[in-house]
């Protein structure tokens, strides 16, 4: 009988706790109510468990709740914030009209901020050194009395690396400039509290931090002025029009809840089980770490494997590995994150992100580098 695949892309998307579904349960049944609906007993029930989660979520992010502002996921998040703010710009008569971020933005971030730039606005996507990590002396000399934002990812959802999110909100806080940060990859798994670190907008996604799909959060910091990107309705103080789900904000309150509790541990077993596997795998010759070795996430590693193709190698491990070679997002395309790093498309498309996830095992991470160590042998011998 065939080994389980071994599941290593919790960087795409993560299991949904037990736990977290059991607490999102009633809500799909027994309170199924609209929680816009306030004439009712069962449409305040909802609503005060929409307010609950709210609460919870701020407290754990550290801003107030009316900060806290629910979207479908990261890049709604994402482009309400980019797009929010830019037509809030136009409206209000302002003058600032460029836009900046890295060249190894999630798409979620680069496609609203090029479409932007096909609307008035002028784009500087900043290319970054092999390390991944922003120069920050760069950064500065890029910022101009019209810059309006800089978009900056926390935690790479690729290569894993961790920006210095502080050192680029003051950067931005002395000039004036609107800082917003993908912290989909971040939340959840590191320590990270928008306010005292000065980001002005941080979006994240339920799924990669073992919550349900359909469901994030934008947290919009006090005096930032956004232009709704959804009309139909007055929901989330007139940002997001919509029927709120119930059962999916529950879920995100308590997959945050049980992520915040064990980050710290997880963090410390899941880079040693990281550091297993590459040195399971660099035995091989030819096997280089994509990004900087540190600061990044514990449970990432990614690597190009010199003297194999791309599509050949991942054949040969599909049936035993659930891995990526770069975002999901990609539909296939080698990554443009790596190739900003100065990767070519070969070289790119011959990469393997892993992404470990709190429930995987030591014994697990050993399959896993044999699996690999078998199908490059396999793949250079031919």
């Amino acid at each position: 009988m065939a080994d389980p695949v071994i599941y290593l892309d919790h960087q795409a998307t993560t299991p949904c706790e037990p736990a977290v579904v059991q607490a999102m349960a009633p809500w799909w049944s027994e309170q199924f109510a609209n929680p816009a609906s306030r004439s009712h007993r069962p449409g305040l029930l909802a609503a005060a468990a929409v307010e609950q989660a709210r609460g919870q979520i701020a407290t754990a992010l550290g801003v107030e709740p009316a900060a806290v502002v629910f979207t479908s996921g990261a890049t709604e998040a994402n482009n309400l914030a980019l797009k929010g703010l830019a037509e809030a710009e136009l409206q209000a008569g302002g003058s600032r009209r460029h836009l900046l971020c890295l060249s190894t933005e999630h798409r979620a971030v680069l496609d609203p901020l090029r479409y932007l730039s096909r609307h008035g606005f002028e784009l500087t996507e900043l290319a970054v050194p092999a390390s991944g990590l922003v120069d920050l002396e760069q950064l500065g000399q890029q910022l101009r009395p019209s810059t309006l934002l800089v978009s900056v990812m926390a935690a790479n959802n690729e290569i894993g690396v961790l920006q210095p999110l502080g050192a680029i909100a003051e950067l931005c806080r002395a000039r004036g400039i609107r800082f917003h940060c993908d912290g989909a990859q971040a939340v959840g798994h590191i320590p990270l509290q928008p306010a005292e670190l000065g980001i002005d907008l941080l979006s994240l996604s339920a799924h990669k931090l073992y919550g349900p799909k359909g469901i994030g959060v934008l947290v919009v910091a006090p005096g930032v002025t956004l232009a709704p990107q959804l009309h139909g309705g007055s929901q989330e103080q007139g940002l997001r029009a919509g029927s709120l789900p119930v059962p999916l904000i529950v879920g995100l309150a308590k997959a945050l809840e049980l992520a915040l509790a064990d980050q710290p541990a997880r963090a410390q077993r899941l880079e040693a089980l990281r550091e297993q596997l590459w040195h399971g795998i660099e035995g091989l010759g030819g096997v280089h770490r994509n990004g900087a070795a540190a600061p990044r996430l514990a449970h990432n590693l990614n690597v190009w494997i010199e003297g194999v193709e791309g599509s050949a190698l991942q054949r040969q491990l599909r049936p035993h590995l659930a891995i990526s070679s770069g975002s999901a997002c990609s539909q296939g395309e080698p990554s443009h994150v790596l190739q900003a790093l100065g990767l070519s498309r070969q070289q790119a498309s011959a990469a393997l992100r892993f992404g470990l996830g709190r429930h995987t095992t030591a014994a697990e991470i050993d399959r896993a580098a044999e699996r690999v160590q078998e199908a490059v042998s396999a793949l250079r011998r031919a």
